[in-house]
């Protein structure tokens, strides 16, 4: 359990951290290089997936989007300086809940 959460921190650092450098590189007009950068990141962030032990795909990618919402509410407070609010918290509350009862349940 602790190599998949790490897994899940790596990967979710790698999609965040690649999709912020291609939004600061056309939103922002930062060099293009670091879209490029960007784009090689989030490459990684889809290897790292791979090396997750559960066997479904899609259970696996959905786990992450909870994941990634709970990072990005995390990655806007202390990189944008944006502070979450209640809902934003109940938010990514529910989605780990939700993540936890599909990647836990008991299946037979």
């Amino acid at each position: 359990m602790i190599q998949a959460f790490i897994l899940f921190l790596f990967a979710g650092v790698a999609e965040i951290g690649g999709g912020y450098l291609i939004w600061l590189a056309i939103r922002e007009g930062k060099p293009l290089s670091w879209g490029i950068a960007g784009g090689f990141v989030l490459a990684l962030y889809g290897v790292i997936a791979t090396f997750q032990s559960f066997p479904s795909f899609g259970r696996v990618y959905a786990a992450y989007g909870g994941v990634f919402i709970i990072l990005s509410v995390l990655w806007g407070w202390g990189v944008d300086r944006k502070t979450p609010d209640l809902y934003d918290w109940i938010g990514a509350g529910i989605c780990m809940i939700g993540v936890c009862v599909m990647l836990f349940a008991p299946r037979q």
